[in-house]
């Protein structure tokens, strides 16, 4: 591996955590012995392809500073590479950062695992979801949590995470089912009036939110968790469990397995890792070690 390492810093992550996430990795990564090269970008696109540079160039890894989109656009330089990530969390979500055990609200302890994970070789193979050219590491969204994302994203007001609360609540004033068509690997299709149908990589979103409790980026399989079709009340009283996984074993919620999931319904724009994928349908593949990560 060559001693130059990539920082591939989101300096708006978190109200500006990630920026100041970063000087601690840096001085970790260079007290291990490492050079450290720190690329950031105007926007998305031009991030993306400021890492991709990188990685063609030969760095020796990819540490993204920021949340789970930027962890996103950090996939989509190193997947189906050599080229290892290493993860220092600094946004709102962090779920991928989650999946991996690494330490979330302490970037210097995260900065001090990237330096002496790659110092001493402990690079760990593990899983992507792709939908066609799009990569992710957590969540599949769809469904009720995949509306609130989309009301949420029209408001210009409130701001932060208060804007998706008010937008749970607007969606919940006009919530229903929807009618799905969904086909596990080569089986037969199924069609169910569901209120969500989550595709995970990981077992969280959205902070923490343990919509697939189960899910194991390493067993080559994503866990498909399907919420039938709830009465608004049901829902109000099942949603907070979430966060604990409890919604597991409710009359409502079955669990699946499978390492390609095609997920077909009206009106509905599917999310991963937080970002749009674009409107139903949507086919997912579970991709056995895409990317290479540094773990504690």
């Amino acid at each position: 591996m060559t001693s130059e390492i990539t920082l591939f810093v989101n300096p708006t992550a978190g109200r500006g955590r990630g920026a100041r996430a970063a000087r601690p990795a840096a001085s970790a990564l260079r007290a291990a012995g490492f050079q450290v090269r720190t690329v950031m970008g105007e926007n998305p696109e031009d991030a993306l392809a400021r890492a991709r540079a990188a990685v063609a160039d030969g760095t020796g890894a990819l540490v993204a500073v920021g949340g789970d989109g930027m962890v996103n656009l950090a996939l989509h330089a190193v997947a189906g590479t050599d080229t290892p990530l290493g993860l220092v969390p600094a946004g709102t979500g962090n779920d991928f950062a989650r999946a991996l055990g690494l330490p979330i609200r302490d970037p210097d302890a995260a900065g001090r695992g990237v330096a002496e994970g790659l110092r001493d070789d402990r690079i760990r193979a593990i899983d992507l979801g792709r939908v066609g050219d799009r990569w992710f590491g957590t969540v599949l969204a769809s469904g009720f949590d995949s509306r609130v994302n989309d009301r949420g994203n029209r408001m210009r007001w409130p701001s932060g995470r208060l804007k998706y609360d008010v937008a749970m609540i607007a969606e919940l004033a006009a919530f229903r089912p929807f009618p799905y068509r969904i086909t596990l690997d080569d089986g037969a299709v199924t069609e169910i009036e569901a209120t969500l149908v989550a595709v995970g990589n990981g077992p969280s979103y959205g902070g923490g939110m343990r919509i697939c409790p189960g899910a194991d980026p390493g067993d080559g399989l994503f866990d498909v968790t399907v919420v039938g079709d709830c009465s608004r009340t049901t829902l109000l009283r099942v949603f907070p469990t979430v966060y604990r996984g409890g919604h597991i074993g409710h009359p409502k919620v079955s669990v699946h397995r499978a390492s390609q999931v095609e997920l077909m319904a009206e009106g509905i724009t599917g999310y991963a890792d937080g970002e749009p994928l674009g409107p139903l349908p949507l086919t997912a593949r579970c991709i056995p070690g895409a990317v290479r990560v540094v773990v504690p």
